[in-house]
C-alpha cells in the first residue's frame, strides 16, 4: 500500500481570522469560507482550515480537539518565484499580522528562507530557490 497526502489541514480556534491572513498575507484565493472551515486554492495539495468544534463533530465527538495545544506540531514551506520576493513577502506578512521568527537569510542548503509565524502561532517558512 502506498497513500497519497492530498489535503493539508489546519485546525484552529478562528477559521475567518486565519483565512483572512492567509489570503492577504500570502494571496491565497479563498473557495469555501465559512464559520468553521475554509479551503484555500492550492495546485496539487489542497490547503484548508478547520474549526476544532467542526473536527470534534466530524470524528465522533473526539475530545482531543477541545483541548489547548502547545508546541509546534506542523511547518509549511511556501515557495516564492525569487530570492527578493522572499524579502518583500516576509516584510508584507509582518504588515499582516505574522509575527516575526527569523529574517530572510541564504540557508546552508541554498535556499533564502525566512520564518514566520501565523495569527495562532504556528511557525512556517517562505522560500526561493
Amino acid at each position: 500500500m502506498k497513500a497519497q497526502l492530498t489535503v493539508v489541514t489546519l485546525i484552529t480556534s478562528d477559521v475567518p481570522s486565519m483565512a483572512r491572513f492567509y489570503r492577504e498575507g500570502l494571496g491565497f484565493a479563498v473557495v469555501v469560507d465559512t464559520e468553521d472551515y475554509a479551503e484555500l486554492e492550492n495546485e496539487g495539495v489542497k490547503f484548508s482550515l478547520s474549526s476544532r468544534k467542526l473536527m470534534a463533530e466530524q470524528s465522533g465527538g473526539n475530545p482531543c480537539y477541545s483541548i489547548p495545544f502547545s508546541g509546534q506540531a506542523v511547518e509549511l514551506c511556501f515557495r516564492l518565484e525569487s530570492p527578493e520576493m522572499v524579502h518583500i513577502a516576509y516584510t508584507h506578512l509582518l504588515t499582516c499580522g505574522a509575527g516575526a521568527v527569523k529574517e530572510p537569510a541564504v540557508m546552508p542548503w541554498g535556499h533564502t528562507t525566512a520564518f514566520f509565524s501565523d495569527p495562532e502561532g504556528n511557525i512556517h517558512t517562505i522560500y526561493a530557490e
